[in-house]
């Protein structure tokens, strides 16, 4: 399918290969980020490479209430979304306690609120058309706590089960769900979550290669991508059998700073 596809952080990293992969495909889209002038120039970029219709709506969907008037404009452009992509997020390594609290419940809006408020408002349109698709980006980090990491981690969790869970329920009604769940991926998160020189933080997937793996996933309606074979078995099949205080000191490890 093509129709429009509304990407949330759409202004770098993996939303922007969304809107390129999609916009090949003839689709037009929606591009959603704070940095309007990033939106701008790949606008720019997608309409005179591929001749489709790009929409810049800038907004921070941490604030509260933004997710709710991104719908309403784009209900008031009179555009339909045929599919959404939940991209929009970010990490903080450290101690929970160490971390400003402003930043760890920002965290939650962006990742958790304002994708269940904007999967909420586009599915009842899609299950009301009788089709269309989300891809919610969630992580391998959803499969585990993780210490210096624990609200990141959490809320991936929250994303990968809730996505699975939407799936089950609209699936009948011809809306399907995917969440891809990525290991680590060359964009700019490692460096605002401050996790550079750290073991996670290397050997990293391109951007346009997880990008692919999840698109692909959503057209073919599966229910969880993960975009690496073995990181897929051991998220599924080693880990959930590893003793608990195991996987915490693992976690803790591989987002320890080097030189720490």
């Amino acid at each position: 399918m093509t129709g429009t596809a509304l990407i949330t952080g759409a202004s770098s990293g993996i939303g922007k290969e969304f809107a390129r992969i999609h916009a090949k495909m003839k689709g037009d889209v929606i591009l959603v980020a704070r940095r309007e002038d990033s939106l701008i120039e790949l606008k720019n970029e997608l309409e005179a490479k591929e001749g489709i219709t790009a929409h810049v709506m800038a907004c921070d969907l941490a604030h509260p209430g933004a997710a709710e008037k991104l719908y309403d404009r784009v209900k008031a452009a009179g555009l339909r979304v045929d599919i959404l992509i939940n991209n929009a997020g970010f990490g903080g390594a450290g101690r929970h306690i160490e971390r400003p609290l402003a930043d760890e419940l920002e965290m939650i809006d962006l990742n958790i609120k304002a994708l269940v408020t904007l999967t909420h408002r586009f599915a009842n349109d899609m299950a009301a058309a009788g089709h269309g698709r989300i891809l919610n980006v969630g992580s391998t980090a959803g499969f585990m706590p993780g210490a210096l990491q624990a609200v990141y981690f959490a809320t991936k969790a929250f994303v990968n089960s809730f996505s699975q869970a939407i799936d089950q329920e609209l699936r009948g009604k011809g809306v399907t769900c995917t969440v891809l769940t990525p290991g680590y991926v060359e964009t700019e998160f490692a460096k605002r979550s401050n996790l550079e020189d750290t073991p996670l933080a290397k050997n990293g997937a391109t951007a346009r290669s997880v990008a692919q793996y999840g698109y692909d996933a959503m057209l073919a309606g599966d229910l969880v991508a993960v975009n690496e074979r073995k990181l897929s078995f051991a998220v599924n099949w080693v880990i959930p059998l590893l003793p608990r205080r195991m996987v915490l000191k693992m976690t803790q490890k591989m987002q320890t700073r080097k030189n720490v």
